[in-house]
């Protein structure tokens, strides 16, 4: 193997350490992650169902609200079931054809949520500063376009950074230090040089990430704009609330994102790392539906005759 010493081995299978050094809490934290992950898949696939089949809920909002939820499914699903499967099995491995499929479907999930939350927020600014030609401007043809790009988008992008993370030697270790194959682990593996992949991340991730949040902060300033020229507070109360829980994901994903890979490399811990993933691989596909159901009436409404119609 070209590169390599004569004692070392150029690995293809690994090893998920996951929370393995806490052997006292395997049973505890099995039954939580079992927990939250079912619960994430009732919520989100209640909140398409309900999108689904009712009519009233045929708009653009709640037609994205349904790819995001779709999204969380997808996002939490490219993770739980191995990681719930290792606290099952004697040996928690995966081959390395596996890893890199599992880091391309978590950059995938990662990306078509940073472009969606954009797109979503646009949606709201539409409605709230532009309400009388919203019809006309977020068309459903439109939706369907956006959304047909934005999952090609998502689906596209970690192109270059799955290529050259597949043409990486291991032959440190086999475990990695995490409950999915996650890039900061990995890197920490290579016994050949990562620069260009760090830098593709780098100017990428960034690129990605500001972009977005920058498209999202202006949507937002003039949506507030608009909302503090409404008159009466009824108003700017109900206006506002059109676009409070679209705006709580944002904070809560992006703050997730941002503590977890725009922090200096010096301050970089795997177990801190294990927690801060969890935040957005399962914290926030977790909320979704509580934030979403809890301040949308239209929504509640939707739900409440639901369970009408199940009891009758």
């Amino acid at each position: 193997m070209d590169g390599l010493g004569e004692n070392q081995t150029n690995f293809s299978e690994f090893i998920f350490v996951g929370f393995s050094e806490l052997p006292q809490l395997q049973v505890p934290l099995f039954c939580a992650f079992l927990l939250i992950y079912l619960t994430t898949l009732t919520g989100n696939f209640l909140i398409v169902a309900v999108i689904c089949f009712n009519s009233s809920l045929h708009t653009p909002m709640y037609f994205f609200l349904a790819n995001l939820s779709i999204l969380d499914m997808s996002y939490t699903s490219s993770t739980f079931p191995k990681l719930l499967a290792n606290f099952l099995l004697d040996c928690p491995c995966i081959s390395l054809t596996g890893c890199l499929l599992q880091f391309y479907l978590v950059l995938c999930m990662l990306c078509t949520e940073f472009i969606l939350l954009t797109v979503m927020a646009y949606d709201r600014y539409v409605a709230i500063c532009n309400p009388l030609r919203y019809a006309v401007i977020i068309s459903k043809v439109l939706c369907m376009k956006l959304s047909a790009g934005i999952w090609l988008f998502g689906f596209l992008e970690p192109i270059p950074y799955t290529v050259l993370f597949a043409g990486l030697s291991f032959c440190k270790t086999n475990r990695i230090n995490h409950f999915y194959c996650d890039i900061t682990a990995l890197l920490d593996l290579s016994c050949t040089s990562t620069r260009n992949i760090e830098n593709v991340t780098y100017f990428l991730g960034a690129a990605l990430v500001m972009t977005t949040l920058f498209l999202i902060l202006i949507s937002y300033i003039h949506i507030i704009s608009a909302i503090l020229k409404i008159q009466t507070k009824e108003g700017r109360h109900k206006t506002f609330s059109t676009c409070a829980s679209h705006l709580t994901m944002v904070i809560l994903f992006y703050a997730a994102i941002l503590i977890m890979y725009m922090r200096p490399a010096t301050t970089y811990s795997m177990n801190q790392n294990k927690i801060f993933s969890l935040l957005y691989t399962a914290l926030t596909p977790l909320l979704n539906p509580f934030i979403y159901s809890l301040k949308n009436r239209d929504l509640q409404n939707a739900l409440t005759k639901g369970r009408c119609r199940r009891m009758n």
